[in-house]
């Protein structure tokens, strides 16, 4: 049966006053069955207080519409997708485990976009406060030897396995776009004149698109989850992985990493969380 080992930091960097940045971190270990982990990076959007509304409120959406996987399964519940319920489908026959992560996968998707919708009333409503405010997200909610991955705009998820670095995660950014075109190179993306412009984020529409991958996890591997404000900074990918490997703790490991952004210049504000699969 997969452990979990996870914790979350964000700091402000060196060169910005305010961290637009918010993680969440939460693991529900269960008496019996798998652990329930969810994990959440967003990155604020729109300068004072506009960005730092919407990411929190992103944030605290998200978890709201995904609690009830945390909490024991209440009996009088018809309609409720409950933990126990996911953890019977994702260790029944393939059929219903693919049913169950068609479950899986629309939960958080619905999650995303309710998490959109308030960032974009909040906005509406309070134009004086946050009229552009806005988000990126990269989310992730691992039951059993299963990862459901979600994101919007340019912050990554990551996955460490067998040494190497895996990027999960898609950017919604022009560069990424230039990239998959073959018009710039990969290493461009870090010194691009148009580098931080994203085409997708929450908050500044009232419907978006929201990207899902499933994701085995094994034993040993490690899941990351960041801002652009770390991997910006930290372009060595085998930096990520030694630094992340060698710490003694997914604290330790998110401590360093932090600590390698802003050393490189700490350019924008940074949120990481490191989780460990044993």
């Amino acid at each position: 049966m997969l452990k979990l080992e996870a914790a979350a930091l964000t700091d402000a960097g060196r060169q910005r006053s305010m961290n637009e940045d918010r993680v969440w971190s939460q693991i529900y270990a269960a008496s019996e069955g798998e652990a329930v982990g969810l994990f959440i990076v967003c990155d604020g959007i729109g300068g004072y207080l506009g960005g730092e509304v919407a990411s929190h409120w992103a944030v605290e959406t998200v978890k709201r519409e995904l609690n009830d996987l945390f909490c024991p399964p209440d009996p009088r519940a018809t309609v409720q997708l409950s933990k126990t319920e996911l953890d019977a489908a994702l260790r029944g026959s393939e059929s219903t485990r693919l049913s169950g992560l068609r479950k899986l996968e629309n939960r958080v998707r619905q999650a995303v976009q309710k998490a959109n919708l308030v960032v974009y009333q909040y906005a509406k409503q309070k134009p004086d406060k946050a009229g552009d405010a806005g988000t990126t997200i990269t989310m992730g909610l691992v039951l059993g030897d299963r990862a459901v991955i979600a994101n919007v705009g340019d912050s990554r998820a990551y996955m460490i396995r067998d040494g190497q670095l895996h990027q999960i995660t898609q950017d919604h950014s022009l560069v990424a776009t230039l990239v998959a075109a073959g018009q710039i190179q990969p290493r461009e993306v870090f010194t691009h004149p148009q580098r931080n412009l994203i085409y997708r984020s929450l908050g500044h529409k009232r419907d978006v698109q929201v990207d899902t991958f499933v994701q085995m996890v094994n034993q040993g591997d490690t899941l990351i989850f960041c801002s652009d404000g770390l991997w910006e900074m930290v372009q060595d990918d085998q930096k990520i992985v030694r630094l992340t490997l060698e710490a003694k703790s997914a604290a330790q490991a998110c401590r360093d990493l932090v600590d390698a952004a802003n050393a490189a210049g700490g350019e924008d504000n940074i949120g990481v969380i490191v989780v460990k699969v044993t």
